[in-house]
């Protein structure tokens, strides 16, 4: 079983019928999509692996070797509460690492075409589900402005000596809204709970992955579902992972969309609560690895 592949460039052709089912069917039975095809140069691709294989090899791997964690996993220690993963964020006002050649010019544009695909990907949703056009676009920044968070984590997966005693990154559910990921062309390790089974998310080279947070579990009203995923460790390879986070301002009220409460003939407080995107980051960052309905229901605006 593999996770749905669509043509993203057919949205604008004779099978734009099609490609909008393909979404919704990705959106609504997975909770997770490659996209291929998707606007994004190959060159500038190409560009993003080099510099960030760079950054990882000159600014990170030595004090990843030497870490506790390395540590601990040689001494056969088996780790509950901790990733097998090197992180490092990148936002338009933080500091960005500047010992890489390249490395500031090509993620910077790579992020604009990114936060590009985002949108884009959410008027599809728009459009899947009856909304207007730019609806969640419109939510998640609190209204006309540009208020919206945009993130990306560069994060590596090392080569582990025991991958039984340590998982890469544990399953969790996204606490935003659009999720777009760059991963490794060959090194695996991606899953996503699907039926009480976990399945891999097959590398597929210069694909986007794209999945649904738990914002967009709420503005469709459960017909879009944040689905559980994980990583896992592996002994071989160095696994690339390049997530970037489409999510609301902090400030943003987030709810189910009236149009969808409506046609389902509920009441809003029946199903997923009213509340400010910041609030539930709060208890989403002491329960990220813990069931999330409990998190829908302890965060409600007054």
């Amino acid at each position: 079983m593999a996770i749905p592949v669509i043509d993203f460039s057919k949205l604008d052709g004779e099978e734009r019928a099609k490609t909008l089912a393909e979404v919704a069917n990705g959106c609504e039975e997975w909770g997770f999509f490659q996209l291929v095809n998707h606007g994004i140069s190959e060159e500038l691709l190409e560009r993003v692996k080099k510099v960030t294989g760079d950054f990882f090899r000159m600014e990170r791997q030595e004090n990843f070797k030497n870490s506790t964690l390395m540590k601990a996993v040689n001494e056969n220690k088996k780790l509950e509460n901790v990733d097998w993963e090197d992180v490092f964020t990148l936002l338009d006002d933080n500091e960005w690492p500047s010992k890489t050649p390249g490395f500031k010019e090509t993620m910077e544009e790579y992020r604009r075409e990114l936060k590009k695909l985002a949108e884009r990907v959410m008027e599809v949703m728009d459009e899947n589900l009856g909304l207007p056009k730019g609806y969640m676009k419109k939510a998640f920044n609190g209204g006309e402005e540009d208020n919206a968070f945009f993130g990306t984590k560069v994060s590596h997966y090392p080569p582990c000596p025991k991958p039984e005693l340590v998982t890469g990154l544990r399953a969790h559910t996204d606490a935003g809204g659009v999720i777009l990921l760059f991963q490794d062309d060959k090194v695996g390790g991606l899953q996503i709970l699907k039926d009480g089974q976990w399945i891999d998310v097959q590398p597929l080279r210069n694909s986007i992955v794209i999945n649904t947070g738990d914002q967009i579990e709420v503005l469709s009203n459960g017909r879009y579902k944040s689905v559980w995923h994980r990583v896992l460790a592996t002994p071989t390879g160095n696994r690339r992972s390049i997530a970037s986070f489409y999510n609301p301002s902090m400030k943003a009220t987030i709810a189910p969309a009236p149009e969808l409460v409506k046609k389902e003939n509920q009441e809003v407080d029946q199903t997923y609560p009213k509340f400010v995107f910041g609030d539930y980051l709060s208890v989403y960052a002491e329960q990220k690895f813990l069931p999330k309905e409990p998190r829908f229901q302890s965060v409600r605006a007054v």
